[in-house]
């Protein structure tokens, strides 16, 4: 290491890139009957590695909406993030869109 490289405190300077990629994905608002959480519809199409056939899988998650910002039926970006509560990992990044 030469005497003019600059010295790089890792514990101060972390940033997200980081910490790692977080997931993003796209989902469906179905409920907002709670403060400051929604569920998310994700559904994920694929194909049966032996039969060939598409199937769609749906999975719900609860995500934290800090300024109740989204409603039911709008189309939301949701990014992973430290547990928040008992079933909460994932918290709203943008609404995308509104439901018309």
């Amino acid at each position: 290491m030469s005497p003019d490289a600059p010295i790089q405190n890792n514990s101060q300077n972390a940033t997200q890139d980081d910490r790692g990629d977080r997931k993003r994905v796209i989902g469906v608002v179905v409920s907002d009957k709670m403060t400051k959480t929604r569920v998310v519809a994700v559904t994920e199409q694929y194909r049966h590695p032996m039969y060939g056939k598409y199937l769609k899988r749906t999975q719900k998650f609860h995500i934290h909406d800090e300024k109740n910002d989204s409603k039911t039926g709008d189309k939301v970006l949701i990014i992973e993030t430290r547990p928040l509560s008992k079933t909460k990992r994932w918290r709203l990044m943008k609404v995308l869109e509104r439901k018309a």
